[in-house]
Formats: structure tokens, sequence, C-alpha cells
């Protein structure tokens, strides 16, 4: 028996619940919030964690929501989660990149594509991604706890796209973003690591985190007889 394939609107929908699965798995694992507001769950058949914080989950989804609204109309370049210190100064950027790579119709938008993934092989995928993420500690090693990290969620834009008003006519639930939060406010001295990526046949997903220069310059400044990790 032949498994249907993805329909357009099967592998936007994945995607964003992905994401929103991602934002609370990064949340704990980077500490911004005690490992106690946080509850562990099973999602794609291996483990997760999901706050227990009835504002903060949803801030979480609304926000993923909003997402959503412009990934459907394929204006979505990027979904940022950004790490910031008290002085709200970004410190490590995780980034969710997407890209249509096919055109759909609106009338063909649950539709099987040929070729495109099954739902099951995309949920082994979203596995591969969080197995990553949880492991990321090790990579990235552990944010000064003294900092009081807060996080953001920002949305990059494809280019000459604007936030659309939704179906309630409310003005866009986006304010703009500060530019150092943003990927085009990255500084030199910053390192980028690829974690996973995955081509659906339909929309292409990859996630990368991103250590500021400014997360570097606080290492240094806090060790300065050069005892902390060295990175090449």
């Amino acid at each position: 028996m032949m498994t249907d394939t993805l329909s357009f609107n099967q592998t936007l929908r994945a995607i964003a619940e992905f994401i929103e699965v991602a934002i609370h798995t990064i949340l704990y694992v980077r500490q911004v919030y005690p490992p106690d507001l946080f509850v562990r769950r099973k999602k794609y058949d291996t483990p997760v964690y999901q706050s227990r914080h009835p504002a903060l989950n949803e801030y979480i989804s609304g926000a993923v929501k909003a997402v959503t609204d412009e990934l459907v109309q394929g204006n979505v370049d990027k979904v940022v989660v950004v790490i910031k210190d008290r002085d709200h100064v970004a410190l490590e950027r995780f980034i969710f990149s997407v890209k249509n790579m096919i055109q759909v119709q609106s009338y063909d938008k649950d539709t099987s594509v040929q070729d495109a993934m099954t739902p099951a092989t995309l949920g082994q995928y979203f596995r591969s991604f969080l197995i990553k993420l949880t492991m990321i500690e090790s990579q990235l090693g552990l944010l000064e706890q003294h900092e009081d990290s807060s996080f953001a969620i920002v949305m990059e834009l494809n280019d000459d796209k604007v936030p659309s008003v939704g179906q309630d006519k409310n003005p866009p639930p986006w304010v703009p973003a500060d530019q150092q939060h943003t990927t085009s406010g990255v500084s030199e001295d910053s390192q980028l690591h690829l974690l996973r990526a995955v081509d659906t046949g339909i929309i292409s997903l990859s996630l990368a985190v991103q250590e500021s220069g400014e997360k570097f310059q606080k290492v240094v400044s806090s060790d300065p007889k050069g005892k902390g990790k060295e990175r090449t």
C-alpha cells in the first residue's frame, strides 16, 4: 500500500508545529528559564521539553500562529529565536530558514505533491533536529546565569514583503526588531553552526545557531586569564 506524500498545507502546518516545539526546547536547553518551569514530553518519538507557564505558552503559540499566517503567503525568509542578556544584547540566534521550493496554486494546497516526503519521513527529520538541539550545550557551552537572560522571536521577511493584515483587520502583531537581534545585525566575529536541514520537496527548512561576537567578548572579559573554552 502506497503512503500518501505531503500536501502544501500539511507541510506548512507540520513546520509551524515543529518550530513551536523547538522554541520550548531551546528555552529549556539554554536555561533561559529555570528547569522546573518545564515538563518533559515526547514528540516525534524523542523527549522534548514544554513550558508549564500559561503566559509564556500563550506568547509562543501566538507568535507561531502569526508566523504561520505569513508562511501561507510565502512571505517568510527566517524565524529567529534570540537569546538576550539583561541589556537586550543578542548572545545567540537560533535561525529557522524556510524556502518554498515549488509554487502551488491555492486550489491544490491540500493535494499530495508527487515526489514530496511522506509525513512519517518528515517526522523522522524533526526528531533528528530535536536531538541536535538537546545536545547543543556541548557545542555552545553554558550561558552565564547571572546575565538574567531573556528571549525574543524575530520574523525576517523576504525582500519587498511586509507583514500582512489578519482576517480580523487588526494591525499585524509585530513590531520592528532591534537590528542587533536580526541576522543582518551580526558582528564580524560571530560564529554560525548549521545543525540540520531538510528539503521536503515542497518547503525546505534549515536550523542554525549563531553565537554573537558580543557573547565571545563577555566570555573573554569574564575569563581574563584565558581559561575559557577556545574556539578555532
